[in-house]
């Protein structure tokens, strides 16, 4: 079997599956205080269609899903799609990207409906900067969460930091202390201008290397970590007897888009070739179309061909056009 390959020859077994355009957060960098205009609930793709997507999707060699939102945990019903997303034939991996607000007393039964790993998105440990930040989140529910999680049995628990100058760069030592005392993977992610980011991402970006360098110069040299699961792309290292590892993600700096594996199904059922932009293939009107199967195998083929060689970020933040048509916003898209 073929397979999903793009025009440069990379095979796409990666599918971002957002089950919601609504998040009960609304951090600076990503959106307004007042939140975005939501798809109306009758646009927003059913558990029953969502199914359908990734079965056609697995059919033609995707192995791993990841469940995001928005917020996946505000959406009835989620658990019961878990269970039942987990036990279709040809899915090697389950994961879901999660705030964490809602994850206390939840943890568990995210591992039995058959998630094997967890992300949490997690910019601060003060708790007042984490409310600053996320304009009205309160941190101790996500660290009830993360320890929830770490005792659950995930496969892996990674915390998502997005390094912000000004906000958070000074939290970085702390953070990656973290892989010292459990075996959490922590991820320092650089900021992207997506959202409400794109007018001061520039200025406010932390590069990767520079991150690395403070985890180093405060807590010493990283030692490669082979064997982290996942199917994105960090590169990790582990402090001398961590427990878990410290990764690097460096979409502005390094980029990583020659071995980009991944499609993006938005919860209104675009699918998204890149995450920057670029054409989209609309799923939802073919799917309550009621269309055969080789017409949406045709669809996830077509947005495979439209997958670009690399994203153009650098090039809107340097306005010089807007990336696509409307602003991308990561709550909307699918974190």
């Amino acid at each position: 079997m073929p397979g999903l390959i793009d025009r440069y020859g990379r095979r796409l077994d990666y599918l971002r599956l957002s089950v919601t355009d609504r998040c009960n957060l609304r951090c600076i960098y990503c959106l307004p205080p007042g939140g975005v205009a939501l798809r109306p609930p009758s646009d927003i793709l059913t558990y029953e269609e969502i199914l359908r997507v990734v079965e056609c999707a697995l059919e033609l060699g995707v192995t791993r899903v990841r469940v995001t939102g928005g917020e996946p945990l505000v959406r009835q019903g989620l658990l019961d799609f878990l269970s039942l997303l987990s036990r279709l034939p040809g899915l090697a991996d389950l994961s879901l990207t999660t705030n964490g607000t809602l994850l206390p007393g939840l943890a568990g039964d995210l591992r039995q409906a058959g998630v094997a790993r967890l992300n949490l998105s997690l910019d601060s440990l003060d708790a007042d900067r984490f409310a600053r930040i996320t304009r009205g989140g309160r941190l101790g529910q996500v660290l009830r969460g993360l320890d929830e999680a770490l005792l659950a049995g995930f496969a892996a628990v990674k915390l998502n930091v997005v390094v912000v100058r000004g906000f958070n760069l000074d939290e970085v030592p702390r953070f990656a202390a973290l892989t010292l005392e459990a075996p959490v993977h922590v991820r320092f992610i650089e900021l992207m201008p997506l959202g409400e980011a794109g007018p001061w991402s520039a200025r406010a970006r932390v590069p990767t290397a520079q991150v690395r360098a403070v985890v180093e110069r405060e807590l010493g040299p990283l030692e490669p970590a082979p064997g982290v699961a996942g199917a994105g792309p960090a590169e990790y290292g582990r402090l001398k007897g961590g427990q878990g590892a410290v990764g690097f993600i460096a979409p502005m700096s390094r980029g990583f888009c020659a071995s980009c594996n991944r499609l993006r199904l938005q919860a209104d059922g675009a699918l998204r070739p890149c995450l920057a932009g670029g054409p989209e293939v609309p799923l939802g009107p073919l799917l309550r179309s009621g269309c055969p199967e080789p017409a949406l195998r045709r669809a996830l083929e077509r947005a495979a061909s439209l997958k670009p060689r690399s994203h153009r970020l650098a090039a809107g933040e340097r306005g010089e056009g807007r990336v696509g048509g409307e602003a991308p916003c990561m709550a909307r898209i699918g974190g």
